[in-house]
Formats: structure tokens, C-alpha cells, sequence
């Protein structure tokens, strides 16, 4: 009877168990769509003969769909509940993958950008209500430690995502680099950019119906309401409350920079990796599928190094868990800047383990003791994912210039990341110091 009353998923003598498995599975396929997107600013890049920055425009109508529709998914879910939320979001997200087949016969880069846009917008729903939805499952107490298990199985979906990319759409477009490309007469570039399209947009028509079937087996089951009573719109209140809480706002901030860190460590391995490889005599197409393996391995290694620091929340202060990783992750990337050659490429590669932890204790930490506060103070935390559409355009256009004070723009651009790490290790320390002295 003790052991069930300390069980993460029972509250009040209720179980939670069918309605986490279910929510938990989002946390995969929201993973999924992040980074079999992650290698597509590459793939774009070369397909529609872009460079780096205009290829990351995939980025910047990806993380702008989180950003643009966190509050309003928070109205939303505040409105009706998180069921719901759960439910627009696996919606949005369907009709944007379903999209990519109109865009692929217009022949054109921006109709790809709206489907994105689409299906982060759902995206961005189901990050604002599954996230404290989780947290709701079970006591406060251990409601990070919940969250950890949770987002444990968003790095699985990730793997699955990268492994697609990698072997049904980077290995398959057509091997042609892109200056070879770049000479190409009209019509031949335009019947290899017609195939390519059609090798790009299968793996997301085949998820867009993975999806709609999961819409259906949640919109059937019957999901808790524990958190759900109160539908008010406070919204005026309700921001001043969350502005004036410390550990919320900061929060906020480190959660904008971690994002942005995150996606820039894990895109432009692609453009490190394929720099080293091809000056070791590859082609270009065979460095970018060797460089995706290394993310695939970097992905591995992030979903292991979930599992193990959920493990030590358990004996070490979240916040000081969270500074010693930071101050890790800062290391291993001025190794990534200073070191050429596969040493630097193994330190970005190392760099996933310390991020592991990263989002969801953020996340936790900043939502602690709001209440029915955290449904808005989710949504500014899912808006704080704009880091992920702002900074990598800026390592893009560093990385554009081709050499950088004297060194190889790719390993000056991650200047970025480390500078983004300083700022967590101070919202880690200043977390540790606020919790140590209560």
C-alpha cells in the first residue's frame, strides 16, 4: 500500500498509469518530426540550390510555429483541457506532414515552409498541454522526476527520426553535389530536384497517418481531468503573477537559450562533419550520411544520459545537476571551436549527454508551485523554443562565410552553443543557491 502511495504515476489513491503511456507517446512523435527535420536544412539547401541561411529558413518556420502558437494553445487548454490540447495538437500536426504532397507538386522551397509552420503549430499544442499534463499525473514532489521518465522517450522518437532521414532520404536523393547541380541546364536540374522532392516528402506522409491513428486511440480512451477544473481566462492577472515569480522568468530565458543551443549542436553536425569528411576525400553525399551516423550516435547517447541523470534527481539538487552539466557542455564545445578534425567532431557528438537533462528540468523547475498558473506559464516556456528558429540563422550566416578568424567558419559559428551554456550554468547556480538556502 506505501509503495503505491509513492508511486510517480498514482494521486489520491488514482492511477495514472494507461493516460502517461499514451501522453508519453507523443513525447516520441513530437521527437520524431524534430530531427528527421534537423538534416532537411542540408537536404533543402542542396535540392532547391540555397545556401546555408536560406536552407535554414526550415528552421525559422519550424520553431516560429512553437513560438506563434504557445499562448494560444494555453487559451485553449485553459478553455477546455488538456484532452483537448493533446488532441488539436495531433491534428495541426497531421494536416501539416499531409502537406507536404501539395508542396512537393508545386515545384517550390516556401510551400514546404507553410507545412512546417502547420505542423509545429501543433507541435507547439501538444508541448503546452502534455508537458504539465504529465507533470499533473501524480504528486508535486515528484513531478520533475515524472517529466524526466516522460521526455526520456522524446529522444527515441528522435533516433527514429534521424535514422529516417539518414536512410530513406539522405542516402536516396540524388548524389550530385551541390556545385555540380549548380551546372546544371534548367530542365535536367528540374527533373532531379522533381525525384528528390518525391524521395523527401515519403517518411511524412507516412507519419502524418501514424498520426492520425494516434489521434483517434486518444480521442477514444478515457484521460484524467485532475488538472482541468478551473476554465477561467485570468490572462492579465494570471501574466503579472508569472513575470513577478523569479524562478519562472529566468526560466524563461535559460529555456530561449537552451533551445536555440540544442538545435544548433544537433543541425550543423551535419555541416562540421561533412567539412572534416570530405577533406579526407569523400564525396559530399557520403560525408553528410557518415556525419547524420554521428548524430544518430550523439542521439544515443543524449536518450542514454536522460535515463542516468533522471536517476541522480533523485540524490542531486535539479538545479546543481543542471550547473555541472552546463559547465560540461561549455568544455566540450570550445573542444568543438578549437580542435580540428574528428576530436572536435567527438566533443559535439559528447555535447548530447550534457544536454540531456537540460529541457525538461528547465521546464520543471520553472513551472514548481505555480498551480493552475502553470498552464500559461507552459506556453511561455514552449514560446521560449523560439531559440531554436533565432540562433541557428545566425550560425548559418557565420558559417556562409567560409573562414572566420582564421580558423573554419563551422568551428568558430559554435561560439553560439558555448555562450548559450554559460547562461544555464548561471540559472543552475542561482537554482541551487535558491533551493540550498529554503
Amino acid at each position: 500500500m506505501t509503495a503505491k502511495k509513492n508511486s510517480m504515476l498514482v494521486k489520491d489513491g488514482v492511477s495514472y498509469v494507461l493516460p502517461f503511456i499514451l501522453v508519453t507517446l507523443c513525447f516520441a512523435l513530437w521527437g520524431f518530426a524534430n530531427d528527421i527535420t534537423n538534416p532537411m536544412v542540408k537536404a533543402f539547401s542542396k535540392i532547391f540550390r540555397m545556401s546555408v541561411t536560406d536552407g535554414s529558413l526550415v528552421q525559422v518556420a519550424f520553431y516560429g510555429g512553437y513560438f506563434a502558437m504557445a499562448f494560444p494553445a494555453a487559451m485553449f487548454i485553459r478553455k477546455f483541457s488538456y484532452k483537448s490540447g493533446v488532441l488539436m495538437g495531433l491534428g495541426l500536426y497531421a494536416v501539416g506532414a499531409l502537406l507536404f504532397f501539395p508542396a512537393k507538386l508545386s515545384g517550390s522551397f516556401y510551400p514546404f515552409l507553410a507545412a512546417y509552420f502547420i505542423l509545429t503549430c501543433g507541435l507547439s499544442f501538444l508541448e503546452t498541454s502534455c508537458n504539465p499534463y504529465i507533470m499533473s499525473m501524480g504528486t508535486e514532489d515528484t513531478a520533475t522526476r515524472r517529466l524526466n521518465f516522460a521526455q526520456a522517450f522524446n529522444p527515441m522518437g528522435s533516433l527514429c527520426g534521424m535514422f529516417v532521414a539518414m536512410n530513406f532520404i539522405q542516402a536516396r536523393l540524388n548524389p550530385l553535389d551541390t556545385a555540380q547541380r549548380a551546372e546544371l541546364p534548367a530542365s535536367e536540374f528540374e527533373a532531379i530536384k522533381q525525384a528528390d522532392l518525391s524521395v523527401l516528402i515519403g517518411p511524412y506522409l507516412i507519419i502524418g497517418i501514424v498520426i492520425l491513428a494516434m489521434f483517434l486511440l486518444i480521442l477514444f480512451t478515457r484521460m484524467p481531468n485532475n488538472a482541468d477544473q478551473n476554465h477561467e481566462m485570468n490572462l492579465g492577472p494570471t501574466l503579472r503573477r508569472l513575470i513577478r515569480t523569479k524562478h519562472y522568468r529566468e526560466g524563461v530565458i535559460a529555456q530561449f537559450f537552451y533551445v536555440g543551443a540544442q538545435i544548433m549542436c544537433w543541425t550543423f553536425i551535419i555541416q562540421y562533419g561533412t567539412r572534416i569528411f570530405t577533406a579526407e576525400g569523400m564525396s559530399e553525399q557520403a560525408a553528410e550520411v557518415l556525419s547524420q551516423r554521428y548524430n544518430i550516435i550523439a542521439m544515443i547517447i543524449f536518450c542514454c544520459s536522460r535515463f542516468i541523470c533522471t536517476f541522480f534527481l533523485k540524490y542531486i539538487n535539479a538545479g546543481k545537476l543542471l550547473g555541472i552539466l552546463a559547465g560540461a557542455a561549455t568544455l566540450l564545445t570550445a573542444g568543438v571551436i578549437c580542435l580540428d578534425g574528428r576530436v572536435g567532431l567527438y566533443c559535439l557528438v559528447g555535447v548530447s549527454a550534457c544536454m540531456s537533462l537540460m529541457f525538461p528540468t528547465i521546464y520543471g523547475i520553472a513551472l514548481q508551485g505555480l498551480g493552475e498558473d502553470a498552464k500559461f506559464g507552459a506556453a511561455g516556456l514552449i514560446m521560449a523554443i523560439l531559440g531554436g528558429s533565432v540562433l541557428p540563422p545566425v550560425q548559418a550566416s557565420i558559417i556562409d562565410k567560409g573562414v572566420v578568424a582564421g580558423m573554419p567558419a563551422v568551428n568558430f559559428s559554435f561560439i553560439l552553443p558555448l555562450i548559450c551554456f554559460i547562461i544555464i550554468i548561471i540559472y543552475g547556480y542561482r537554482t541551487f543557491k535558491r533551493t540550498a538556502t529554503k
